[in-house]
């Protein structure tokens, strides 16, 4: 009886190329991922996108005061049909009636909200109505109590009344009472300079009243940063 010749095992492929394989492939990815993120993290990519002038515009108006809130009123020359102007500071009369030819009010309009914190600034001119140019209202102020001085170096006295006169708006008339006090010592200081030999001049009263003017301006500036006197005028002026 023959011999069985037992039969060769085959032997068992090794899985360790096909996992070495799978490794390389993963890590070639992750390199690739890691090349990629690099170079766009380099080229700026991922930093923020810079406001457009558009939203910068929006930031500003929703922050602080518009330039334009802050710039003084102008007030134009006008007033109801009977040439009045209107008083800014008249309360309204309860049994007034309405006007027919009045504009109603848009819906939803809100009150003027109060203005932000604005920086100080020259009071704003007042403006006329003119079709062809721009032209400034004249708004004059009679300085109540009269200024009385000696004459330098003589017995003289020199007794004025004065008027100004400015194209802006009512705070240049507002400082000048504010600051009564302060301005009256100087312009004394100023016709106390006066002599005899200036009595006599054809312009003394224009030189005076432009010295005054700018007296009165020099000191308005110091405390008020700004003057806005463009003219003064003698109501009264006595000499003896």
């Amino acid at each position: 009886m023959a011999e069985e010749v037992p039969a060769e095992v085959e032997p068992k492929k090794s899985k360790k190329p096909i996992i070495m394989i799978v490794l390389g492939v993963v890590a070639l990815l992750v390199l690739v991922a890691a090349t990629v993120v690099a170079t766009l993290f380099l080229s700026g990519a991922f930093n923020p996108k810079p406001p457009t002038p558009e939203e910068l515009e929006a930031a500003a108006e929703g922050h602080g005061a518009a330039k334009e809130d802050c710039l003084p009123q102008k007030k134009e020359k006008g007033g109801d049909a009977h040439g009045e102007k209107a008083d800014p500071h008249a309360k309204p009369d309860p049994h007034a009636k309405p006007d027919p030819h009045a504009k109603p009010a848009e819906h939803g309009a809100k009150d003027e909200k109060p203005k932000a914190d604005c920086p100080k600034g020259p009071p704003g001119k007042v403006a006329k109505n003119s079709p062809e140019l721009t032209r400034f209202e004249y708004t004059y102020m009679q300085v109540e109590r009269e200024f009385l001085v000696n004459v330098s170096g003589s017995k003289k006295v020199m007794s004025v009344q004065l008027a100004i006169m400015t194209h802006y708006d009512d705070r240049v008339f507002e400082n000048v009472k504010k600051h009564d006090f302060a301005l009256r010592s100087a312009i004394m200081d100023t016709m106390r300079m006066t002599t005899d030999a200036d009595l006599v001049k054809p312009e003394f009263r224009k030189e005076l009243a432009q010295k005054i003017r700018d007296t009165m301006n020099t000191l308005l500036e110091k405390y008020e940063d700004f003057g806005g006197i463009e003219d003064v005028y003698f109501t009264n002026f006595i000499v003896q």
